[in-house]
């Protein structure tokens, strides 16, 4: 009867060391990804930064600059950072700030429409629609799923990597007070100022996400279909619950609404 207690706990303890010894594991790779997005050094192949989004915890965001201010921008700067996945050319500098734009992104699973917050983040969304004219988001995959911490479809890559941009970052805007509740579009990054092309929709609320990244857009029709494509899971690529999504998500093009 000794042994065999004795037996027991000795299993209970090897599964107890087995269960910390993974929680160890993820928690430095997160601890990792977040080091690698604040200090831009995720240098794979092409010298490109991955764009990851940072756990909650991470360190908090600068002080926002001018341009975080949610004022409509009157001019933009955007400066070189190659290699550009699809070389395009760079937006104008004078945005139409008084514009108001609804992005359209279809899908292979359907059409969801974004209204863009041309008066809070008025040089991402000069981007993001300038990109669009140009065909940059065609027939690209969605390549990021996370369904545990926070809860977002990262796009906009046409390398399909994480790892793409379209050869030009700018500084981000609309910071201040920034919440991540579903329906949120915002620009993903590898820390202050670098926003590319890579995006992200929220699909559940993210309070565990600091306001590190642009909000420049709302979701009004077809959440549903990113939130069915999350209960379908990852692939746990980079992790459990942070992957590849298992039902594939491609942009077959932007169609841009001005008025």
């Amino acid at each position: 009867m000794a042994g065999k207690k004795e037996r027991q706990r000795r299993l209970a303890r090897e599964k107890y060391e087995r269960q910390q010894a993974r929680r160890v594991h993820h928690v430095r790779r997160w601890r990792t990804w977040a080091i690698m997005g604040l200090v831009c050094v995720t240098v794979v192949g092409t010298g490109t930064a991955a764009y990851f989004l940072l756990q909650g915890g991470g360190k908090p965001a600068a002080a926002a600059p001018a341009s975080s201010r949610a004022t409509p921008a009157a001019h933009c700067s955007y400066t070189a950072s190659p290699p550009a996945a699809r070389n395009v050319g760079v937006p104008p500098a004078t945005p139409d700030s008084t514009a108001t734009y609804q992005a359209t992104i279809v899908t292979n699973r359907g059409d969801v429409v974004i209204d863009l917050l041309n008066a809070k983040a008025t040089c991402t969304v000069n981007s993001f629609v300038y990109l669009a004219g140009k065909n940059y988001f065609s027939n690209t995959h969605c390549h990021r799923l996370t369904t545990s911490g926070y809860y977002v479809l990262q796009c906009g890559d046409p390398t399909g990597t994480g790892r793409g941009g379209p050869g030009y970052k700018f500084a981000d805007e609309n910071l201040s007070g920034a919440k991540y509740t579903a329906g949120t579009v915002a620009m993903a990054n590898v820390g202050p100022g670098t926003n590319g092309s890579q995006f992200f929709l929220v699909y559940r609320d993210s309070e565990s996400l600091h306001p590190d990244y642009t909000p420049f857009g709302t979701v009004v029709k077809g959440l549903g279909i990113i939130q069915n494509v999350a209960k379908a899971g990852t692939d746990n690529a980079n992790g459990p619950g942070d992957g590849h999504p298992k039902e594939k998500v491609v942009i077959e093009r932007v169609i841009i609404k001005k008025t």
